[in-house]
């Protein structure tokens, strides 16, 4: 008879939880009764510090959540199961370091009363700085890099076309200096200008399209 009771009612809870200081952590637990629940329902928490000591209960439920009155946990513990659905779970609100430790859900659902005992440790630890950028901060953010990487590449595109224009007017001027005359063009001066229109041709070659 005491088998088929340690048979009839399982609990199933996460080995380990991991928790940030300040934030909201949830504690799961369900079961399975082969009986229908009632009433009589128990449920059950108790914690352990890691650095050892006694258990002591922090939360109980029938019918109604009753939170503990006292100590570590007062008025930072809530309900978040549902019987029905056999959830048993708990959350606690702002844990700390001080809460490391192990907890253990116990559901008593009249007559099945014996079941297995999961325990859940807590590991409450402080977030790195890159996780502590508020929304605003990671939207500000956002929106400055593209922005940052517009000016830059403006810029760039600014200063290629400087130097093009800046090679433009060297060309040009050592070009006028042999070209302009008052006298008709002669067929070898002509050749020794197109020589000098290409090498300015040459000089200012780009993939940059042309300012003017």
């Amino acid at each position: 008879s005491g088998v088929c009771n340690a048979l009839s009612l399982e609990i199933k809870a996460s080995p380990k939880v991991q928790a940030y200081v300040g934030e909201h952590v949830l504690l799961k637990c369900s079961f399975k009764s082969s009986s229908p629940i009632t009433e009589n329902l128990l449920v059950d928490w108790t914690y352990r510090p890691l650095t050892g000591g006694q258990m002591e209960r922090v939360f109980h439920y029938q019918s109604i959540p009753y939170p503990t009155a006292a100590g570590k946990f007062k008025d930072r513990i809530s309900w978040a199961g549902n019987v029905a659905n056999g959830d048993a779970s708990i959350a606690i609100q702002n844990p700390a370091l001080s809460d490391n430790g192990t907890f253990i859900c116990s559901v008593k659902n009249p007559p099945d009363v014996y079941h297995n005992l999961p325990q859940t440790v807590l590991l409450v630890t402080e977030r790195g700085l890159a996780f502590q950028l508020s929304s605003a901060a990671l939207l500000s953010l956002l929106v400055f890099l593209p922005s940052l990487l517009v000016v830059i590449l403006l810029l760039v595109r600014m200063g290629r076309k400087f130097r093009v224009l800046k090679e433009k007017g060297k060309c040009g001027y050592k070009k006028s200096s042999i070209e302009v005359s008052d006298e008709p063009e002669h067929t070898d001066r002509a050749g020794c200008g197109g020589k000098i229109k290409e090498w300015c041709l040459n000089c200012v070659d780009t993939d940059e399209e042309d300012p003017y």
